[in-house]
Parts: C-alpha cells; sequence; structure tokens
C-alpha cells in the first residue's frame, strides 16, 4: 500500500493524490493549478503517473482546483470510474465545462499574442483542454456516493464519504485498504468548512483512523466571527448607497455567491439593507450554480430548509440575473446603487475584471473581498494595498474603499481543523496538503500524538 502527492503540494490548488492498493490505482481529486504563471505552467506537465493506469478517481468536491484537470486526464488516457456525490456530479460538469470554454479563449488570446510577437514557441498556445474534451470526460463518472454509506469500490478497498460541509455536495472520503492481509484506514479531509454557515450543515465528526491526509488552507489563522461578518458586510452597502456608489465583490460561483445571496435576502427582509437596492448576479455559472442548489435541499442544514419552505433561500427583490454579456456590459453604465456579485472570486478571470475597471478607481464605490486571495492574483494584489492595477492594458488607480470580511470563508480556521483533526485519534501519521508552505508549517507545530509529514510533489509513501 503506498500513496504519493501529485497536487496541492506546499500549494492551495491542483489537489490530487494517489492510492496504489490491491493492483488498483485509485486517485483522490484531480485539480488544476490555478495563481501564478508558474503554477499554471505545472498544468501542462506530466501528472507523475500515466492517467490510462488509473482505475478510479474518487472527487471530493467540485472546485476547479479539485476538478479541473479531470478532461485532462481523460484526454490523455484515463477510461475509469469517477465517483463522487450527485451534488458534486452536476456541480464538476458546469465547473469543467466552465473551465474548458476559459481554457479555449485563454488559448486563442496567446496564439494571437505569440503570432505578433513571433515567438510562439515560448508560450502554451493550446488549450490545456477543450470543451469537447470535457463532455468526454463526464462519460466517466459513474456510481454516486451517499453519506455515511460505506461504498465497496474493488475487493479490498471500500470508500465512505463524509459531509465536509465546506460547498454542496462535498466529502471527506474514508478509505479502508486491505491488501496481503494488512487493514489501513487513511482519511482525506478534502476541503472543510466553517461551522455555524448558512444552507450547508456542518461538518461531520471524523472516524478514528491510521493515516490523516487534510488541507491547511487557514492552518494559521482564525476567522472573524460570522455575525459580525454580515454586519460589516450590511454596514459596507450602507455607507456605500448612502454615498452614491456601487459595491462590487468578487464571488466565486460555488457557495460563496449562493451565501452572500442568502444573506442579503436575509437583510433586505430585515431591513438592516438600508434601501432595496438593485443586486446583479452576473456571472452565468454562478446563476446555474444556483439553480443547482435549487434541486439539492437535501444538503441544507435545518434553517435553510425552513425557509425553503416558505420560498426560495436565494431570491430576493430586485435581484437580476445577467448571462448574457450585453446585459453585463450595461450594468458599468450604473453610476451608483447597484450591488454587483461576479466572478472570479480571485479576480483572475471572469466579468468582476471589467466591473474593477469601471469601479475601482472610484473612492464613491467599494469592493469587498469574502474569500481567499491566493498569491500571484489580482484580488491579492488588492487586498495588499496595491495603489495601482493593470487590466486590460490600462494602469487603473486604486481609489475604491477596500474591504476584507473573513468570516465567510467556506473553509475551516485553525481552530476548527484542529478540532476535527483531534476527533481522528491518534494517526501514525498526518500529511499536510493544500495550504502555502509557511502557514503548514505553522499548523504542523499546533498537531500533536502524530507523525506529521508535508510531502513535496510527486513523493511517494509506504502506508
Amino acid at each position: 500500500m503506498k500513496i504519493s502527492f501529485h497536487g496541492a503540494d506546499k500549494n492551495v490548488t491542483g489537489s490530487c493524490h494517489l492510492i496504489d492498493c490491491a493492483g488498483k490505482r485509485i486517485l483522490i481529486d484531480c485539480g488544476i493549478y490555478q495563481g501564478r504563471h508558474e503554477l499554471t505552467d505545472e498544468n501542462y506537465q506530466s501528472f507523475g503517473f500515466e492517467p490510462a493506469d488509473i482505475d478510479f478517481v474518487l472527487l471530493t468536491h467540485a472546485h476547479l482546483d479539485h476538478c479541473g484537470r479531470i478532461p485532462l486526464l481523460a484526454k490523455r488516457g484515463f477510461t475509469g470510474e469517477i465517483i463522487t456525490t450527485a451534488a458534486s456530479v452536476e456541480l464538476a460538469r458546469l465547473v469543467m465545462l466552465d473551465s474548458a470554454g476559459l481554457q479555449e479563449e485563454e488559448a486563442r488570446y496567446q496564439a494571437k499574442k505569440a503570432k505578433r510577437r513571433s515567438d510562439r514557441k515560448k508560450h502554451n498556445t493550446e488549450p490545456l483542454y477543450t470543451i469537447l474534451d470535457a463532455l468526454n470526460s463526464l462519460e466517466f463518472f459513474g456510481r454516486k456516493a451517499q453519506y455515511d454509506k460505506p461504498l465497496l469500490i474493488t475487493p479490498g478497498i471500500s470508500a465512505t464519504f463524509i459531509d465536509a460541509g465546506h460547498i454542496l455536495g462535498s466529502s471527506s472520503i474514508l478509505l479502508e485498504l486491505e491488501e496481503h492481509g494488512q487493514q489501513h484506514r487513511i482519511l482525506f479531509s478534502g476541503d472543510l468548512g466553517y461551522s455555524g454557515r448558512a444552507i450547508l450543515r456542518d461538518p461531520s465528526p471524523p472516524p478514528e483512523v491510521d493515516t490523516v491526509v487534510m488541507e491547511t488552507t487557514y492552518g494559521d489563522r482564525l476567522h472573524k466571527q460570522l455575525l459580525p461578518s454580515i454586519e460589516e458586510l450590511y454596514e459596507v452597502i450602507n455607507t456605500t448607497m448612502n454615498r452614491g456608489g456601487n459595491v462590487i465583490i468578487p464571488t466565486f460561483a460555488l457557495e460563496r455567491a449562493q451565501e452572500i445571496l442568502y444573506y442579503l435576502r436575509e437583510g433586505v427582509a430585515s431591513k438592516e439593507i438600508e434601501r432595496n437596492v438593485n443586486v446583479f448576479l452576473d456571472s452565468p455559472m454562478a446563476i446555474s450554480a444556483t439553480e443547482i442548489f435549487e434541486r439539492h435541499p437535501e444538503c441544507f442544514d435545518s434553517d435553510t430548509l425552513k425557509v425553503s419552505n416558505d420560498g426560495d433561500p436565494f431570491r430576493l427583490p430586485n435581484l437580476h440575473f445577467t448571462r448574457e454579456t450585453a446585459d453585463s456590459m450595461a450594468i458599468n453604465q450604473i453610476d451608483g446603487g447597484a450591488i454587483i456579485l461576479a466572478g472570479s472570486g480571485m479576480c483572475t478571470g471572469g466579468r468582476v475584471r471589467h466591473h474593477l475597471k469601471h469601479n475601482l478607481w472610484n473612492k464613491k464605490n467599494s469592493i469587498v473581498f469574502v474569500g481567499f486571495a491566493a498569491q500571484g492574483t489580482l484580488a491579492r494584489q488588492i487586498v495588499d494595498g496595491a495603489k495601482h492595477i493593470r487590466l486590460y492594458g490600462e494602469e487603473i488607480q486604486v481609489r475604491a474603499s477596500i474591504h476584507t470580511i473573513g468570516g465567510f470563508s467556506a473553509h475551516a480556521d485553525q481552530a476548527e481543523l484542529l478540532a476535527w483533526h483531534s476527533k481522528t485519534g491518534k494517526p501514525q501519521r498526518t500529511f499536510l496538503v493544500h495550504g502555502e508552505e509557511d502557514t503548514m508549517q505553522i499548523f504542523s507545530d499546533k498537531l500533536h500524538d502524530t507523525t506529521v509529514v508535508i510531502p513535496d510533489l510527486h513523493e511517494v509513501y509506504t502506508l
């Protein structure tokens, strides 16, 4: 029995871990690298294993950094079975097709630039994968996992998906392995949610295991409390509206968009938002994700279920879904009084970049970051206090009010990560992944009664 690591090793993207047991090869996640160019270029490199040799992919959840290389895996020879929850199947389809469209668009852009500069060899001018590749990969989604019900993957290997409370359908995965009379229990945390948030249930307690592979995204800090974060959001909105500005919220399409809509609906209903503002969900992907959320109330917590019985937890007065490009462009004619939710959350692409171009320079406006901003992203530049940023070939002054509200994080903070790990018993080893290296070192010092390992890319360990 062996485990090897092929992504999210000393960084927060590209999750991909491989188990070898009982003559089978099982991949836990197959995510894309995001952020700095040196990371995104890694997507074009070898996986560190042969895709055709992989028998199963177990998907923890449908965020791009966990499922985004599945189309590439299939393109390079994978023909096995992909297993995940029903909600994750729907969301992964949405995410991978959107990613494929962006890959094709970026490839056309890079090819045009390279042609002008005659340096085609220096840049990737072919898409990582196409929409057709993404559609082909959907054929390999097979059995659907149900929470807390063991699933026999193959003789000697069973998997139990445990509610991770991160996004709709997200899971931690317990693998129970048997080979040559030896047994081993290994738990992959996936991405763990933050307790007490709206919409989803809190993460389920983990079982006791021999080995843990866990995320450390926020392993070095504590989040702001949720209630003060909601109040801060309402205050920023009211202050901005009163001075005649717009509020731009760079928003992840999965979970964060729906969570912000949920709290905006509550704020309008309770009159904590002072006026009935126009709200634009300017993201075709987030609109589709919201519709998927509405189809899966089995994932909701009790409070959200109660709201669902009386109406829709994600709809509020003067909410506009803007799928068409023309409608998105028209938003930028609004001089004040609008809340605009648009992707991407890290401002690495998507319509939010256009809204930043039109709003970032105006001190009447506010930019509100409600999610993680990885190093090397435009969001991180703005959060870190950049006075100017470059967008579409223009130098844009940062004059709008910048706010970072951490209480909305979909990731557990240090305290919750430690509490989760404490319930796994006294595992022989704990592998730390999905975090920046400095964060991992800080979190490592907090763990006791286990041997902590921070693996490098493509390292192999015997279980």
